[in-house]
């Protein structure tokens, strides 16, 4: 298994940072490889990407997600792929997000280009295209503020569950 590990700090507030990356089909305006992230309920989502020339689909399943703090995912079918997104108040008015990427190239091009960074550089840029997004807008298009906890993830609280707002904007 590779990994991708990069902080960015963001001119906005933690909350609005936060909610912002909560908009998952929104991921494909600052995230370069994904075409499409469909919400089918609080803790699925289902992804549609191009990697290393070709489109692959899977399945991710939050599997923590504690609001202006953590979200924990695992791909649950297709794309083997795990991850964590953290957020920390940094300053006057400034975020840190964290995001780690864990993940398993399939096939010659996709090692090559683990083995030339690409991967990391991807994950770089993306972080460097959602702070632009942010900052220029000014606020976030929406957010959802449920917990999910799963006991089986470390540092997880009681077993699953959802509670919270809507995760799309009015």
């Amino acid at each position: 298994m590779s990994r991708a590990e990069h902080d960015i700090v963001v001119d906005a507030p933690l909350r609005a940072v936060y909610n912002q990356w909560t908009q998952f089909e929104e991921f494909p305006l600052f995230m370069d490889s994904v075409q499409e992230v469909r919400q089918l309920d609080d803790s699925h989502l289902m992804w549609r990407a191009t990697i290393a020339g070709r489109q692959v689909e899977w399945e991710a399943e939050i599997k923590e997600q504690v609001p202006d703090k953590q979200i924990i995912w695992s791909a649950v079918d297709g794309r083997v792929n795990a991850g964590l997104v953290s957020f920390q108040p940094e300053g006057d008015h400034q975020t840190k997000v964290h995001l780690e990427l864990s993940y398993d190239p399939d096939g010659l091009q996709e090692h090559i280009g683990d083995a030339l960074g690409l991967v990391s550089s991807n994950v770089k840029g993306d972080l460097e295209r959602f702070k632009e997004f942010i900052e220029r807008r000014g606020t976030e298009t929406g957010g959802w503020r449920g917990m999910i906890e799963n006991e089986h993830v470390p540092g997880g609280h009681t077993q699953g569950n959802t509670t919270g707002e809507e995760r799309r904007a009015s």
